[in-house]
């Protein structure tokens, strides 16, 4: 078939690639010149199968209120006149339920362990170069209620199986030297050796490449305005390039605009409840010597990770519900920081920070929509949250097994319309 992918971030590009491999004709359509220049281009930079716990569980609320009122809080929500965020909220509630809770860790295993193997094969048979590291990640925790909290998700992760360990403090700074000035802050941690960092829009662009080089086509700065719907099917998507707006066409389309999917889904009477969560990182170019760390590291207490990319430093995380809105918070930023400093007081960097947002597309459950709409030529693969980078090579693969008539491999609540 002839398959119209919109978005060229890390999920589109997947898309993409994994389509032209099982024999179709791909053209991918992105309004940005580059692939992978929103929310792909710098993210935390993790591989992290161990993220599984979703946002929503049955202990988020006490730690919302107690960060109600701080500009620099882990999760920072800022209401607004908008329908849309607060029947978000209202789902997002529904989900801190126990059992939704458990159900969901398991379909995000489910889905982020086949896409690590995904990954891994993608990059053994193209040999992709992205400073990808394969030493595993390692939660922090200063709080030892905390830690109590986080043992009991990582034992269901566990029980899904995930390699997610309990560390003491000796074992994470063994398993991170890096560590040793900041032994003081730590009461213990988990380690998932199987996990992986890497520069996400380094991937995407390399795999772009190579898909261009497969006869996939790229339509880059071109905005798409609209999907148009032609009964019980779409009969086009209407984009505007150098040339002024036209209609391009196709036997199926794949949404794969993160936060934006909303926006164009909506007229045609295809609700998501995919609201845009903002994430902050820092990168810092590390001095030659500098006591940085080289194993990815998760900070739980403040939402922040930390990943080695060559010579860089990524600082990530946080979320902040705010709209689509895109400027940089001072403060936020300043937060990434000063908590470098706190677990690094040695680290050294040349020049200035280099501070970037992202919009995640964030859903209730933190499980993306990936399959058919009730337009039987329309599909999506979008919804990611946290975990678009983790996921992007499975939630491919397994669209376009979806897409052949072919049941996708991992045990996850695919779109059935």
């Amino acid at each position: 078939m002839r398959i119209l992918v919109l978005g060229a971030g890390v999920v589109g590009t997947t898309s993409a690639w994994y389509l032209a491999r099982a024999g179709h004709q791909v053209t991918v359509v992105d309004r940005q010149p580059i692939p992978g220049n929103e929310t792909s281009f710098a993210n935390g930079g993790q591989i992290s199968v161990s993220h599984a716990e979703p946002w929503a569980n049955p202990h988020v609320l006490p730690r919302v209120l107690k960060w109600l009122g701080r500009e620099d809080a882990p999760l920072l929500w800022r209401w607004r006149a908008d329908p849309a965020q607060l029947a978000w909220g209202l789902r997002f509630l529904r989900e801190c339920l126990p059992g939704r809770t458990r159900r969901n860790i398991g379909a995000i295993v489910a889905l982020a362990l086949y896409s690590r193997s995904c990954l891994q094969s993608l990059r053994r048979e193209l040999g992709l170069e992205y400073d990808h590291l394969e030493r595993g990640i390692l939660h922090l925790y200063t709080d030892r209620d905390e830690y109590a909290l986080a043992r009991e998700a990582a034992k269901t992760m566990r029980e899904f199986g995930l390699d997610r360990t309990p560390v003491d403090v000796d074992r994470c700074v063994e398993i991170e030297p890096a560590l040793a000035d900041a032994r003081h802050l730590l009461v213990g941690g988990d380690y998932t050796p199987s996990d992986e960092s890497g520069d996400a829009h380094k991937f995407t662009r390399a795999l772009a490449e190579r898909a261009q080089a497969a006869g996939v086509e790229f339509r880059l700065a071109t905005a798409i305005e609209r999907i148009a719907p032609g009964g019980r099917q779409i009969a086009g998507v209407v984009a505007s390039g150098g040339n002024g707006p036209e209609l391009l066409t196709a036997d199926a389309y794949v949404v794969a605009l993160g936060s934006w999917s909303p926006r164009l889904l909506r007229p045609l009477g295809v609700g998501l409840p995919v609201y845009p969560a903002k994430g902050y990182s820092a990168t810092l170019t590390l001095a030659d010597g500098s006591p940085a760390p080289t194993v990815s590291l998760t900070d739980d207490e403040r939402k922040l990770v930390f990943s080695r990319l060559g010579n860089r430093l990524r600082i990530a995380g946080t979320a902040e519900f705010n709209g689509h809105d895109l400027d940089l918070n001072p403060v936020r930023c300043a937060a990434l920081i000063d908590r470098a400093r706190q677990w690094f007081p040695h680290l050294e960097s040349e020049g200035e920070p280099r501070f970037w947002c992202g919009l995640r597309p964030a859903t209730p459950s933190n499980l993306p929509y990936i399959g058919r709409t009730r337009y039987t030529n329309l599909w999506l693969n979008t919804g990611h949250g946290t975990l678009g980078w983790t996921m992007s090579c499975g939630s491919a693969a397994a669209l376009a097994d979806l897409v052949d008539g072919r049941r996708p491999a991992p045990d996850f609540p695919f779109l059935r319309c």
